[in-house]
């Protein structure tokens, strides 16, 4: 089950030659899992109060083509991997308007307590994982 994210290019995340700055695609990939979690009622302040957080582990990207201010991205992300232990979060990044291609990459994460040692969400909060489990996104044969 994948998610679209929306989000319009705001001028300071420009560089000085008027594109987007590498980092901040990072952080969009943030926003839409942020955005992601809080749709299905698991926003990060649900999860902590049941004392589970999901820290990044690992991020990988490969930057397609440049986006600059003004410009809306679409961004898609899904659920590529879940063990209980971790989760893998693909996404791709394209232009509204063009439908270009500026970015596709994931992010690694584990699941912890409070005091960050891992977890086995399954075993943790089975309410939690069956949630994890319903966001993979199935693969067609």
């Amino acid at each position: 089950m994948s998610y679209i994210y929306e989000r319009k290019v705001n001028y300071y995340e420009t560089d000085k030659m008027g594109v987007v700055h590498h980092s901040n695609y990072i952080r969009y990939m943030e926003e839409a899992r942020t955005a992601w979690l809080e749709n299905i009622d698991m926003a990060f302040s649900t999860l902590e109060e049941n004392g589970v957080t999901i820290p990044v582990i690992g991020v990988n990207c490969t930057y397609k083509y440049h986006a600059t201010f003004g410009d809306t991205i679409i961004i898609k992300a899904y659920t590529k991997e879940y063990t209980g232990v971790r989760m893998t979060v693909a996404y791709e990044m394209t232009d509204k308007e063009t439908g270009r291609i500026f970015l596709t990459g994931e992010t690694k994460h584990c699941f912890t307590n409070k005091e960050l040692k891992p977890i086995n969400l399954k075993k943790y909060s089975p309410e939690f994982s069956k949630k994890f489990e319903n966001l993979l996104e199935k693969k067609e044969n």
